[in-house]
């Protein structure tokens, strides 16, 4: 009996998505719970897995093919599942053996052990057994589990990124052309930052801060920090995401949104964070960041980074969002006006440090600067508004004491 392999229910934000690529061909078996077909949309690439063990019958839409919720991608078929271990068998031919199953030369394995082991892709050979007989006991793998989740983490296989999208590479000379189809995603911020030029009143403002006590405070405390929070580290960009949900806080109408005629002011400050993919720019987001530590907002931060790296990020994870935070100091941006995110109302552009002399008091010292932009909608916020978002902000991070006292 053939089992149909069907596209995902996509989220009514998600139209539609592109095969981007099928792991298996025609012919070749497929385990229960195995990769077989990534989808594209214009937000995430979703891993589509087998339901069962089997064949792959018959593949029905190709890469490049176009394809709705729930549309039938392809079948499969009964046979080509892998045989049973030998260890297993023997196990139900031969009760005694019920309490262990062998899994190398000399190793041995209590069932609930093996369990584990496989749930963490851990290689029963690699544990050293302290049970009786030279058993691997189920402590032994607990203990093998947490050695792994503490070990320093290896780079994660890269996951392909819509190759047609590739930068190709020419020889000097070289006057060949290549033209290669535009990923879904790039489409899309294509059509999101016309749509926000062509639709808005955007206009950006300016201002600069000083992160000398960010900085010390950060240079003080990070050690501390990451031993206290489980190895999460002290960026810059928990301070600057408290103190726009701080200034979100005073000024609403930054934190709003435009729908048809009415203004929709939102209780909640859903902060989006920009990060870099190989797939391009993704907008990952804080959910209620305002009730967020430092600690939290750094651990998803981080979660989100490593996720955008193995091209895991959900849809649900770039759902929604009331105000934006991107930093272009990360690729050496001096300057720059960053784009609304419809139907989000402002943007905040942070940018690179570097030491500048500055009056201080009559005196010239050096400091470490930085220009911040904040991008927004003027149908929605009035100069003034946006001028003395930007200055609380200003404010907040170069006294970020203020921050604690809530001032």
């Amino acid at each position: 009996m053939a089992i149909e392999i069907k596209a995902p229910t996509f989220p009514e934000s998600v139209a539609d998505g592109t095969v981007a690529t099928w792991h298996k061909k025609p012919g070749d078996a497929v385990k229960r719970d195995e990769l077989i077909v990534d989808i594209e949309t214009d937000k995430v690439v979703i891993e589509v897995l087998a339901e069962a063990d089997g064949v792959l019958a018959q593949i029905i839409k190709n890469e490049g093919d176009t394809v709705l919720s729930n549309e039938l991608l392809g079948t499969l078929g009964e046979g080509g599942a892998a045989a049973p271990a030998p260890a297993v068998a023997a196990q139900a031919a031969a009760p005694a053996a019920a309490a262990a199953v062998a899994v190398g030369d000399d190793q041995i394995l209590s069932p609930a052990a093996r369990k584990i082991a496989e749930e963490n892709g851990i290689d029963p050979n690699s544990i050293a057994g302290t049970g009786k007989g030279g058993r691997v006991t189920k402590e032994d793998v607990v203990a093998a589990v947490e050695a792994k989740k503490n070990a320093p983490a290896a780079a994660p296989a890269a996951k392909p990124a819509a190759p047609a999208a590739a930068a190709p590479v020419f020889a000097a000379g070289d006057r060949t052309e290549k033209r290669v189809p535009m990923t879904r995603l790039r489409a899309k911020i294509a059509e999101r930052l016309v749509e926000a030029q062509s639709s808005m009143a955007m206009l950006t403002t300016f201002n600069e801060v000083d992160m000398t006590e960010v900085m010390a405070l950060r240079s003080k405390y990070k050690d501390l920090f990451e031993k206290s929070h489980n190895g999460v580290r002290l960026g810059f960009m928990s301070f600057f995401v408290k103190a726009a949900t701080e200034a979100l806080k005073r000024f609403p109408a930054v934190n709003a949104s435009i729908d048809g005629s009415d203004i929709v002011y939102h209780g909640f400050a859903d902060i989006g964070v920009a990060v870099s993919s190989d797939r391009g720019l993704v907008v990952p987001v804080l959910r209620n960041a305002e009730l967020m530590s430092l600690a939290e907002i750094e651990g998803g931060i981080a979660t989100f980074g490593k996720k955008a790296k193995d091209g895991k990020l959900s849809i649900d994870d770039m759902t929604g969002g009331t105000f934006t935070i991107t930093n272009g100091g990360t690729f050496g941006s001096m300057m720059s006006t960053p784009i609304v995110n419809p139907p989000q109302a402002a943007i905040l552009g942070m940018h690179n440090i570097l030491q500048r002399p500055m009056a201080i008091n009559g005196q010239v010292v050096i400091r470490p600067m930085m220009y911040l932009a904040l991008s927004y909608d003027h149908r929605l916020i009035d100069g003034k508004e946006a001028v003395s978002f930007l200055v609380t902000i200003k404010n907040l991070l170069e006294d970020p004491a203020r921050l604690l006292l809530d001032i």
